[in-house]
């Protein structure tokens, strides 16, 4: 409360999430009517959405589509580009698409991208298609590949159960055939695991290949860190690929083997429980790093993926399991404001639409390089809250300072201090 009044006398007002300068009186009564952070977020989910989708749906996405590669890119087959888009942005999107058809202007719009996804799904896998995807032309597949998977699984029954039975096969055959590519030594792994784990739950125990998914397993528990944070591989990396890649893709392994009925030495339920325990301090973290003005520290690889840096936060939200140090208002006002500072008069998006490299802006500088403009639709990862309904908690709790704006500002904030693992597990036989 000694915040916000100390907010009101500097003249500021809380607004989306974050604070701006209070306007000045009018001379006239105008009734104003303020967008809330979750209109906001679903005008910036669709638009990042519609010219993917609806291109893609078309079958022109791979004729339209204003490309960009760093310029340090490598000698893969440069199609990889539109496998990379639709597989990320579905990733991030597909909570959203699940709820139920209303007549609101989102439940439109809603509508109309889960009616696009659902033929893009269709066009991506059907060799008729002038958009058929690159299935197995370059390693980079098995990566994508993972996040279509990993949009089937955040989706299941709005986004993979309507497919028609041809549509489903050649999803599975595809997924299947990608097993001849061999995983770096690294979170790699994960990807193979998202997508075994999605085909047994999808297609039968019979279908997936249970060493796939145990050995990854057994190597992100052996790469675990401490205090949240993964190494990838057997060196640690300082950058944000336990946001990027580890924790969710984990947790949703361990979850959709346990959905499956998998009988296999490793208790799945189990393994899940400590992973989200690890995932609530790594996101105790993440919201750590926001500073008061929404921004947050740029470092490591891959950092055009943008707002990706803070899915750990965005994940536990949606599923409900935000640790008890972060309240809805606070994690939702923080999210908000970064979103706000990244994307608000910034240069984005390209004259088509289509997003552009780089991390605030056109910054093609910054890119590595694996890294084209499909790359970037990993941001899309921070809106999975959207699958809250409008009247959940997390959309409709007052918003809340966060921890830095309370440090900063001279209030009281929590301590922090270092988590052990709590859930031990062994091999069931």
């Amino acid at each position: 409360m000694r915040l916000l009044m100390l907010m009101l006398c500097m003249g500021m007002t809380v607004q989306g999430g974050g604070m701006a300068c209070a306007a000045p009186p009018a001379t006239a009564k105008k009734k104003v009517v303020m967008e809330s952070d979750r209109d906001y977020w679903c005008q910036l989910a669709y638009k990042m959405a519609q010219p993917v989708l609806e291109n893609m749906a078309r079958g022109t996405l791979q004729k339209n589509m204003q490309t960009e590669f760093s310029p340090s890119f490598d000698n893969r087959n440069r199609k990889v580009v539109y496998m990379e888009t639709f597989g990320r942005l579905m990733a991030g999107i597909a909570p959203w698409l699940t709820l139920p058809d209303d007549d609101t202007i989102e439940g439109r719009q809603r509508r109309q991208l889960r009616a696009w996804a659902l033929q893009s799904y269709k066009n991506g896998v059907d060799p008729a298609s002038p958009d058929y995807l690159c299935w197995g032309a370059s390693g980079q597949n098995l990566v994508d590949a993972a996040y279509i998977a990993e949009s089937f699984l955040r989706g299941y029954d709005a986004l993979w159960l309507p497919l028609d039975d041809v549509t489903k096969q050649r999803y599975i055959r595809e997924f299947q055939q990608l097993r001849k590519i061999d995983p770096p030594y690294t979170n790699w792994f994960l990807f193979s695991s998202v997508i075994e784990s999605f085909i047994a739950k999808a297609a039968g125990l019979d279908a997936y290949d249970e060493f796939r998914v145990n050995t990854a397993c057994r190597k992100v528990e052996e790469w675990y860190a401490g205090d949240g944070w993964y190494s990838d591989g057997p060196v640690f990396a300082f950058d944000y690929y336990s946001s990027y890649v580890f924790h969710a893709m984990y947790i949703e392994t361990l979850r959709a083997m346990a959905d499956a009925g998998a009988n296999t030495r490793i208790d799945y339920a189990k393994y899940e429980q400590r992973a989200v325990k690890r995932a609530q301090k790594y996101a105790i973290i993440l919201e750590r790093f926001i500073s008061p003005e929404g921004t947050f520290p740029v470092f490591g690889r891959s950092i055009a993926y943008r707002l990706a840096a803070l899915q750990p936060l965005a994940l536990l939200a949606w599923y409900g399991q935000l640790p008890q140090e972060l309240a809805n208002g606070q994690v939702r006002a923080a999210l908000t404001k970064v979103m706000h500072r990244m994307f608000d008069g910034q240069q984005n998006f390209n004259a088509g639409g289509f997003l552009t490299i780089g991390f605030c802006g056109s910054q093609p500088e910054i890119a590595d390089w694996y890294t084209n403009n499909g790359s970037l639709y990993m941001t899309s990862l921070c809106f999975m809250p959207l699958g809250l309904a409008a009247d959940a908690p997390f959309w409709t709790d007052a918003p809340q300072p966060w921890t830095q704006m309370k440090a900063w500002s001279g209030e009281p904030f929590p301590k922090d201090h270092r988590w052990d693992d709590d859930i031990q597990t062994k091999d069931k036989w």
